[in-house]
């Protein structure tokens, strides 16, 4: 078997507007929205560290999703490459048309931008993602701010909202909220 190496490109050098899906925020202070890579495994970990009442998982964790999962994950980095904002989430494989939005993070620097709703948009835009008609996530009752922009993002894409009790605070070993399923769609992503 023959492995061609691909070349190394620093964070900092993807943030750039050439390699960037989007470009947000102010022209005083631009936000890159990309696919992530190995690089970027560790600053995904810091960050979702630092935005409680998120569930922190491992740096392997972040690092498989920037790898592995890379094509619908996104990150947003400032122009020094500082990772801001982060998503991750995967097609259902036994549910081809839905997306499962596993986490959203954004930094303290960049709340406030509207960036949740972009990196998530982001993803949803990608040509990997065009049969996708439903988006799926889990949030706890009392998160305002991921319930907030859900009902948002389902009012912008015109699509209905459902939710309903998916994870009990059993199951989920006594010592954390219950989760909710919420879907959204279906929708169009072409409008996206």
């Amino acid at each position: 078997m023959n492995v061609t190496p691909q070349p190394f490109t620093p964070s900092a050098d993807l943030a750039r507007p050439s390699v960037a899906d989007a470009v947000v925020g102010s022209d005083a202070s631009p936000l890159f929205i990309r696919k992530p890579n190995p690089d970027d495994g560790w600053g995904i970990y810091e960050l979702v560290k630092s935005c409680p009442p998120l569930d922190v998982n491992s740096a392997y964790a972040y690092l498989l999703l920037a790898t592995q999962f890379r094509d619908t994950c996104a990150v947003a980095t400032d122009e020094e490459g500082e990772i801001v904002g982060f998503v991750s989430g995967y097609v259902k494989s036994n549910a081809p048309d839905t997306y499962f939005l596993w986490q959203v993070a954004v930094g303290e620097k960049a709340r406030g931008t509207g960036l949740a709703r972009r990196l998530v948009e982001a993803v949803m835009s990608r040509p990997e993602l065009a049969e996708v008609h439903h988006l799926e996530t889990t949030i706890t009752p009392d998160n305002q701010a991921s319930w907030g922009l859900f009902r948002r993002l389902a009012d912008r894409w015109q699509a209905p909202l459902n939710s309903r009790e998916y994870f009990s605070t059993d199951q989920l070993g006594g010592e954390h909220d219950p989760e909710n399923l919420v879907r959204i769609g279906p929708f169009d992503t072409r409008r996206i």
